[in-house]
């Protein structure tokens, strides 16, 4: 299948072919052999990958060879003498490919959550290859004229719903990668994706570096005082892994704000850390990521404006529900006021507790988890130590995750001790249907390494698809803090939200992996929509019935007390003006990169971010982007180019959704199955805002949203 990743990734100078002949025609790849792990699909149950017998070596031979294997494959859709019809050309073109996506699954699977040196030089020498490999496809005359000849007579080929959907989805895939452009256009077309893929490798390589370097290293514990003893622990154990012995290291997040800095009593270790966070990757050194991001901004809108758009945001919103920057700009800016309002009231109330302390300084940024949570203490009697030993992260996953997928949609786990992982830390479980059948594996991989991306995500390793006949394999990851050895796992709540979060977009995953279409499949929908079943899934985690049921001691395994409960159910609005202006101003800045015309190329990367944050009205000191520029890898590595703001616009409509539970009922079965057929069964066979209206009856309201973060100056007018 051509798939969208290998569309934002950018396909490839071959390497010549020697020795045996290949399924495809021509020449294996050099050094591909008979017995490479992915030259056919796994034996393992639901093709799960044999990682097991999967080595580093297999990687770039079996790439190579599965991109040589593609070509052929197009090569023999683009020159049959037969005229186009759906099935010799656009089911071909689904069924193309199935080599290089086994392979290339695992290998993007690997690079974010188990890099090494091997798999970063395979990156490296790929990239630009496989963005080659994708416009010699796109950009094949003979091939499009095919896709645009039945797209032309659509309205006369007999096509269901799904399949006229997907000829569109086609047509637009071509457009959209360059296909009308002049044969000279094209050629600078393919120069401008062969640098931004190397970009953005580079990119990806200088910030784990930087992030792993920028770590807090300490000598004396007494300088840790307010962690907990389990915190300590895992420190000291972050230490020896790096082999540190007597030193504790607090590793760095990939947001700028770092958890410890809510609970260390020592100012200028809070201090210490932020500004590591901050400057991680502005240290003018071999992890400095600035130089790289100038031209990415510069060239994405060189593309941009090639293709036909006025700015690289524009050609983004095109193909989402916003259709426009400015309606993201809009939904973001509408925010502003009351946010910050909210973010400054905050700040002044933190300023009066340390005043009243006599602490003698004026609140700075390092300061505000630390202070916030003493005002929570203050105002709420409640603080992170207190609910953390109930949310053990067994009991949130088989009681909590799980509980809740069984009460929706019927679904039940079991473990899998017999398929292989990539890591021992890996967990797999088997997920059953209400009826008993099996829907496909679930694998978890959640704890924070030096060699792991930051944040959390969900993927796939193999794909759900009637087509194909596969059943989705999928994986959520995370970077939680590892426990020492025989401590439990112990979450925050903002940690239990991820939980809930990354496994909403794993159940899209698996119930849209029945749609026929590999292209269509899952969470195949605009990224301004593919976050809204992730993030309506977060809303059950403090739902009160799937709350009592995993909220438990770690050690008496007795309920969280009301008392406690009904306390972290009054703080849910609790620093929502810093959690939303936080994000706003990230979301903004992205747009402010990516709204750049051609030849406007900043000198001085931190200079724009200072400007755009003041244009947006977002510039508080107090409280940065939740990502600055130099480390914002969601936009320059992680497919979110111009399209950070989608959290928000999923979120008016999650929290709209979530509002039709409650209406209907609330945790039942008959609500979860209408969501099932109406959303997440469909995957992207259709227009997302049409299935979203049919489900709600009427589209979004913005109302919800504000009441959820405690923001004010919204009458629940639609978006």
């Amino acid at each position: 299948m051509i798939t969208q990743r290998r569309l934002a990734i950018a396909f490839a100078i071959l390497l010549a072919g020697c020795a045996r002949e290949g399924p495809g025609g021509g020449f294996a790849a050099a050094g591909f052999r008979p017995d490479n792990p992915f030259a056919n699909p796994s034996p393992l149950f639901d093709q799960a990958p044999p990682f097991d017998r999967i080595r580093d070596a297999d990687l770039q031979p079996a790439m190579e060879e599965g991109m040589r294997r593609q070509l052929a494959e197009i090569d023999a859709i683009a020159s049959d003498t037969a005229a186009p019809t759906f099935d010799n050309t656009i089911v071909a073109m689904e069924r193309s490919g199935q080599l290089l996506s086994r392979v290339d699954k695992v290998f993007f699977g690997l690079t974010a959550a188990n890099m090494d040196d091997t798999l970063q030089r395979i990156q490296t020498d790929e990239a630009p290859r496989l963005a080659a490999h994708n416009d010699a496809i796109y950009l094949d005359a003979k091939l499009f004229q095919r896709v645009k000849r039945l797209y032309d007579d659509r309205l006369n080929l007999g096509l269901d719903a799904v399949q006229g959907f997907l000829l569109e989805r086609y047509y637009r895939d071509f457009v959209r990668a360059g296909a009308l452009l002049s044969d000279s256009d094209k050629a600078k077309l393919k120069a401008l994706n062969l640098e931004e893929s190397k970009l953005t490798t580079d990119f990806e390589k200088r910030l784990l570096a930087a992030t792993k370097a920028g770590a807090g290293v300490v000598d004396d514990s007494t300088q840790l005082a307010g962690l907990s003893a389990g915190e300590l622990a895992a420190a000291a154990q972050a230490a020896k892994d790096r082999g540190l012995t007597g030193k504790w290291v607090l590793p760095l997040q990939n947001t700028t704000q770092q958890p410890a800095q809510a609970s260390l009593t020592n100012r200028a270790l809070r201090q210490k850390l932020f500004e590591a966070s901050t400057l991680r990757a502005e240290h003018n050194d071999s992890n400095d990521t600035r130089a790289g991001i100038k031209r990415l901004a510069q060239l994405r809108a060189e593309k941009a404006k090639l293709l036909g758009y006025p700015d690289y945001a524009a050609y983004v919103e095109a193909d989402q529900m916003a259709k426009t920057p400015e309606a993201a700009i809009k939904l973001l800016t509408d925010l502003v006021p009351a946010t910050v309002a909210k973010a400054r009231s905050e700040a002044a109330a933190m300023q009066q507790l340390i005043d009243a302390q006599h602490g003698g300084f004026k609140l700075q940024p390092w300061d505000w988890q630390y202070y916030a949570e003493q005002v929570r203490k203050a105002k709420y009697a409640l603080d992170e130590s207190q609910i953390k030993p109930y949310f053990v992260l067994d009991s949130v996953l088989q009681n909590g995750v799980f509980f809740t997928a069984n009460k929706l949609y019927g679904l039940t786990f079991k473990e899998r001790h017999d398929i292989p992982v990539y890591q021992p830390d890996v967990r797999v479980f088997e997920v059953f249907d209400a009826d008993g059948s099996s829907m496909g594996l679930w694998y978890c991989d959640y704890f924070k390494r030096d060699n792991k991306s930051g944040g959390a995500w969900e993927d796939t390793f193999v794909d759900g698809s009637g087509l194909m006949g596969t059943k989705p394999v999928v994986y959520n990851v995370a970077n939680f803090t590892k426990p020492a050895p025989g401590q439990p796992a112990l979450l925050t709540f903002d940690d239990v939200t991820t939980m809930f979060h990354e496994f909403g977009h794993a159940l899209h995953q698996l119930m849209g992996g029945k749609v026929e279409y590999p292209r269509l499949a899952g969470t195949n929908v605009p990224r301004d929509f593919v976050e809204m079943p992730s993030q309506f899934n977060e809303h059950w985690a403090l739902h009160p019935e799937v709350f009592a049921h995993y909220a438990r001691h770690y050690q008496t395994g007795a309920p969280m007390p009301a008392d406690l409960v009904a306390k972290i159910r009054r703080t849910t609005t609790f620093d929502q003006g810093f959690a939303t202006t936080e994000y706003l101003a990230a979301a903004l800045l992205d747009l402010a990169w990516h709204t750049l015309p051609v030849g406007e190329r900043p000198v001085d990367v931190d200079a724009f971010e200072t400007q755009a944050l003041r244009r947006y009205g977002v510039d508080l000191p107090l409280v940065p982007p939740r990502y600055r520029t130099s480390y914002f890898s969601h936009i320059w590595s992680g497919g979110y180019a111009a399209g950070y703001y989608a959290y928000i616009w999923s979120e008016v409509i999650d929290a709209d959704a979530y509002a039709w539970f409650l209406e209907h009922g609330g945790l039942t079965r008959e609500n979860g199955q209408r969501f099932r057929d109406m959303i997440l069964a469909r995957g992207g066979s259709g227009d997302v805002a049409v299935m979203y209206r049919a489900f709600r009856g009427r589209d979004p309201e913005i109302g919800p949203l504000l009441e959820n973060r405690g923001l004010t100056g919204g009458t629940g007018s639609t978006r």
